[in-house]
C-alpha cells in the first residue's frame, strides 16, 4: 500500500516550543547511537528484526516505546535507502535536522495524537528526561480540514511526525517553527480530494524531477512512447533566489505538467519513491561517496520535496499516483539503450524508464490478483 505525507505547519512559543526541541534533541542524539551501533553489525532483514536488536538503545536514550522504535525505523529506513542507490551504509552521517516521530500506523496516534478541533496532543521528553504533554494546533487549508475530520470519523491509522523547521528567541523567549507531518494511506487521501475533474484517459506517465525541471514521458499499455515534454524553473535553482518566490514558480510548474498530462490522456503517473529519496534528507555520505553515480546531492535536499507535492497536488486532475524505486532510472544498460534508440536527453529517458517500470509493476500485480482470484475456493 502507498502512503502520502501532510505537512500542517505551526508556531509555538514558550514551554511548548522548550518541550517539542528538547524531545527533537533526545530523538537525534538516540538516533545517532543506533546507527552507530548498526554500521557495527549484521544487519536484520526486517523490521521486527531491527526492533529486537536496537530498541533498547534508543529506549535508554529516548524513554518512549513509540519514539525509540521511531528512532530504529529512520535507521533502517537510512540503509534501505543506501541499499536501494548502491550507497555504503558505512559512508553515512547524520545531517543538519531536528525530528520525531512514531513508527507505526494506529489510531489514534498515542504519541502524536489527533483530537477534535485540529488539535494534537504530542508527548514530549523534557531536557531533565521526564515525560510531558504539549497541544499545538497547525494551520491548515480548508481542504485539509475535511480530510482531517475524515480521518477523525472514519478511525482511520496513521503515522504522526513532528519536524522542527527553525527556532530561536525573540523577546527573551524561546520560538518555535515547526510541521506536524501525517503519514496516510494514499486511497484515502484521494477519495476525500479528489473533486475537480473526471478522468477518461488510458495513459501512462512518468517523471523524472531534477534540481532545475520536470520531465513528463507519456507511454500507451505496450509501453510505446506517445509524448514527452519539459516543464523549467531554472530560475527558482539559482542561488539566492527567495525561498517563497521559488516554490512559487515550482508550484506553477507542477500544475502546468499535471494540466498537460490531464490533457493528453494520463490516468496514472509513475514517481520515484518519495521515502526513499527523503530519507536521504536526514544523512550524507562522507568525501568521495557524494559523486557516486546514485546520489546527487540535490536528491537529498530537494527532489523529494517537488515529488510530494506533485503527489499531493495530481488528485485534483483525478490522476492517480505509483512509486517505483529510483534506483537506475539514471545509470543503467536500460537507460542508455532508450536514450540511444529514440534519441532521448537523459532526463527524458528517465522519465520514459520510470514510466515503464511502473507499467510493468502495475500489470505483474494485475496478472498475480487476476491468478489468485481464478485459484481462489469461492470463486465459482
Amino acid at each position: 500500500m502507498d502512503y502520502i505525507n501532510l505537512r500542517l505547519p505551526f508556531n509555538v512559543d514558550g514551554d511548548v516550543a522548550r518541550e517539542l526541541l528538547s524531545t527533537a534533541w533526545w530523538f537525534k542524539v538516540a538516533t545517532h547511537r543506533v546507527l552507530a551501533i548498526a554500521k557495527q553489525q549484521v544487519l536484520p532483514g526486517n523490521r521486527i528484526g531491527w526492533k529486537n536488536a536496537f530498541r533498547q538503545f534508543a529506549y535508554e536514550i529516548i524513554p518512549n516505546r513509540r519514539y525509540a522504535d521511531g528512532v530504529v525505523t529512520l535507521v533502517m529506513g537510512i540503509y534501505e535507502s543506501c541499499r536501494a542507490l548502491g550507497v555504503d551504509f558505512r559512508g553515512v552521517e547524520l545531517g543538519d535536522w531536528l525530528v520525531f516521530q512514531q513508527s507505526e500506523l494506529e489510531y489514534p496516534a498515542k504519541s502524536i495524537t489527533l483530537r477534535q478541533g485540529y488539535e494534537f496532543h504530542i508527548t514530549t521528553i523534557k531536557y531533565d528526561g521526564s515525560i510531558g504533554r504539549v497541544v499545538v494546533k497547525p494551520t491548515m487549508s480548508e481542504d485539509y480540514r475535511e480530510l482531517i475530520d475524515a480521518i477523525y470519523r472514519e478511525r482511520v491509522r496513521y503515522m504522526g511526525r513532528v519536524v522542527i523547521r527553525d527556532y530561536g528567541v525573540r523577546n527573551n523567549q524561546l520560538w518555535l517553527h515547526g510541521e506536524v507531518h501525517v503519514t496516510v494511506p494514499l486511497d484515502v487521501y484521494y477519495e476525500h480530494m479528489t473533486r475537480h475533474k473526471r478522468n477518461g484517459g488510458k495513459l501512462f506517465g512518468g517523471i523524472d524531477v531534477n534540481a532545475d525541471r520536470i520531465n513528463l514521458a507519456i507511454i500507451d499499455e505496450e509501453g510505446g512512447l506517445r509524448d514527452y515534454k519539459t516543464f523549467w524553473f531554472s530560475e527558482a535553482s539559482r542561488k539566492g533566489f527567495g525561498r517563497h518566490s521559488a516554490w512559487s514558480i515550482i508550484g506553477m510548474r507542477i500544475h502546468e505538467m499535471l494540466d498537460y498530462a490531464y490533457d493528453h490522456g494520463v490516468k496514472t503517473l509513475f514517481l520515484e519513491n518519495p521515502e526513499v529519496l527523503g530519507r536521504l534528507k536526514l544523512m550524507w555520505v562522507r568525501g568521495g561517496d557524494r559523486k557516486h553515480e546514485n546520489y546527487n546531492y540535490k536528491v537529498s535536499v530537494f527532489r523529494s520535496s517537488i515529488i510530494e507535492r506533485i503527489a499531493l497536488k495530481a488528485p485534483l486532475y483525478s490522476i492517480k499516483v505509483g512509486y517505483i524505486s529510483p534506483r537506475g532510472t539514471t545509470n543503467s544498460e536500460e537507460h542508455d539503450e532508450l536514450m540511444k534508440k529514440y534519441g532521448l536527453d537523459r532526463h527524458t529517458a528517465s522519465a520514459y524508464l520510470i514510466a515503464l517500470r511502473g507499467l510493468r509493476h502495475q500489470q505483474k500485480m494485475s496478472a498475480t490478483n487476476n491468478h489468485e482470484n481464478r485459484n481462489s475456493p469461492l470463486t465459482d
